[in-house]
């Protein structure tokens, strides 16, 4: 399932559907469908147009971020935090060596600002490589390095390292909670991806409070043209995408409890 997902995802991210439309419409013609051939070609050119040029990825973005509000202050007598991995840039760590985040980084930066107000509080990272090659760190053993770094001692630290998917996240947190008598746990994930990791924790019948961070869009966003910043665009466009297809995917599979959670979902 991993690898089906991988390989689905590259195909279907929409500068590789508009790719691929355009090779298609390319054959199309030289095969002597020039009708087909210039169809495919102006859907390609629409896809285009709608991710670079629109703020279509903004809006699809920003509705999973405000899915679920941050609360205004944290739990009492917490016990634990999950942080859900995607932060680190492991490739890179790899070859450089050092400490190296991706856009995702609040996840850690934020983990650790809580880490140090509720020092009783143990923190559980779930990340393991999410590679196709399987050959770099994963997020919980780079968290080993970098919580030190900032006087949160490792004996806090709860690794689960054998995790590539969210559902692998719920699943296997699942098991660890349980063996460690953790309940009463925030959930430190970015925000667009909140609803499918509650879902899936719901599912699971494990009791979390969303810590939404990483949030990438202002809250501001209305439908319409945009064409001072195309590549971040579709950008934008990309990771919502893969967002709602992962929602729809796991609700389809029957691994979420709703096609998208809400905080009044039971």
């Amino acid at each position: 399932m991993f690898l089906v997902s991988k390989i689905f995802w590259l195909l279907a991210q929409p500068l590789s559907l508009a790719f691929a439309l355009v090779l298609s419409g390319f054959i199309s013609v030289v095969a002597g469908y020039q009708r087909l051939g210039l169809l495919l070609s102006g859907f390609a050119a629409l896809l285009l147009f709608v991710a670079l040029f629109t703020t279509t990825g903004s809006v699809l973005l920003q509705r999973l971020e405000d899915r679920f509000p941050r609360p205004p202050a944290l739990p009492a007598d917490l016990s634990c935090m999950i942080i859900l991995g995607g932060a680190f840039e492991n490739e890179v760590m790899a070859s450089r060596g050092g400490i190296e985040f991706n856009q995702a980084a609040d996840r850690f930066v934020e983990a650790l600002r809580i880490a140090r107000l509720v020092p009783t509080a143990r923190i559980l990272v779930s990340g393991g490589d999410g590679s196709l090659s399987g050959t770099y760190e994963g997020d919980a053993d780079a968290a080993e390095r970098f919580f030190p770094l900032f006087g949160v001692p490792v004996e806090r630290l709860i690794r689960e390292d054998a995790s590539r998917t969210t559902f692998e996240n719920a699943a296997n947190t699942q098991a660890i909670l349980s063996q460690n008598g953790l309940s009463n746990c925030l959930l430190i994930t970015s925000a667009f991806h909140m609803p499918r990791a509650i879902g899936l924790f719901r599912k699971l019948g494990i009791a979390v409070t969303p810590w939404p961070t990483d949030y990438r869009t202002t809250g501001k966003a209305r439908p319409g043209f945009d064409f001072s910043q195309p590549a971040l665009n579709a950008q934008l466009t990309t990771t919502a995408v893969r967002e709602w297809i992962g929602l729809a995917a796991y609700s389809f599979s029957g691994r979420t409890s709703a096609l998208f959670p809400s905080v009044e979902s039971p």
